[in-house]
């Protein structure tokens, strides 16, 4: 099939990768253009363009899409039988959704109609769901509303983060969009199947604001919100005016019995009372302007005594 391939960020790479694999003729890449990244503010390509160069695809990078007909003449022109969209990050305009012969194939990173919108996989984690997945969807000019074609579902345990989330959901999608394209070429009539107005949620565009923990809250939901920020925008709390970044915890065995957000500091372990009395081990952490590192090297160059409380 002749297909534009339109995505920005390292999670739609498999699918790209996947669908040259297969075959198929790429004839375009769609995606954000380079911007400023790392600290030293370079100007730097995104993830999908550096695999599309990589593979000899011609890009296209427009700041926008709607009201530019120039856009608009130029991917009608491309032919195409399908379009495939991986958080490309741009709103495509009726026109262009309707140009691709078989339309536009989103890769959604949930089972829509659950989350929908900006967020779907740190928003399953940080609200306790038991599982997450890739909806395969025929666009509209919805938010995420179109049909379904496909769908595959993972396990979210309480192991899981939102970059391990995102890594397994990243190669899930590769795989299930060379499947649906291979259902439509067996069977050029094959139908979606329309969301259930029963179960919409939108999952928000997340803010660094989130990151902050209130200790009031239960030892679950903490936890829940300490795996669904990371690696972005991570989570943080104040230790004696100083900002504290928690890049890992896990739920602990111990009970507490003091106000919540109080440290219990043994044998090089750091465990925090929550609001319900049950804690958390904080086992990585990282003060502003240092290192990730693990709770028993932090602890070697700096001094928490039990009873400290966090995030006054």
């Amino acid at each position: 099939m002749r297909i534009a391939f339109m995505g920005t960020p390292d999670f739609a790479v498999p699918a790209l990768h996947a669908l040259h694999h297969a075959g198929h003729e790429i004839v375009a890449v769609y995606c954000q253009p380079a911007r400023p990244a790392g600290r030293g503010r370079k100007i730097r390509p995104c993830a999908v363009q550096q695999a599309a160069e990589a593979l000899n695809i011609p890009v296209y990078a427009p700041l926008k899409l709607k009201k530019q007909p120039e856009e608009f003449e130029r991917f009608n022109a491309l032919n195409l039988d399908v379009a495939v969209v991986a958080a490309y990050g741009l709103i495509l305009p009726a026109e262009m959704l309707n140009a691709p012969r078989l339309g536009c194939l989103n890769i959604h990173a949930s089972l829509l109609p659950r989350w929908r919108g900006a967020s779907p996989i740190q928003s399953a984690i940080w609200a306790g769901d038991q599982q997450s997945g890739v909806s395969i969807m025929k666009m509209d000019i919805g938010l995420d509303t179109g049909d379904v074609y496909l769908e595959g579902v993972l396990p979210i345990t309480l192991q899981t983060t939102a970059q391990s989330l995102h890594d397994d959901l990243s190669a899930l999608g590769g795989k299930l969009i060379v499947q649906t394209i291979k259902n439509l070429i067996d069977n050029p009539s094959l139908t979606s199947t329309p969301q259930s107005e029963d179960g919409v949620i939108y999952a928000r565009q997340l803010t660094k604001e989130d990151g902050k923990i209130d200790w009031s809250l239960s030892a679950k939901e903490i936890d829940q919100q300490i795996r669904a920020l990371t690696p972005w925008p991570g989570t943080y709390t104040n230790l004696d005016g100083n900002l504290l970044k928690i890049t890992k915890a896990t739920l602990s065995q111990d009970k507490g019995s003091a106000a919540a957000g109080t440290v219990h500091q043994t044998s090089n372990r750091l465990i925090v009372t929550c609001g319900d009395q049950h804690t958390i081990e904080l086992l990585e952490v990282q003060l502003a302007g240092k290192k990730a590192m693990s709770v028993q090297d932090f602890l070697r160059g700096y001094t928490i005594n039990s009873g400290t409380v966090l995030g006054k």
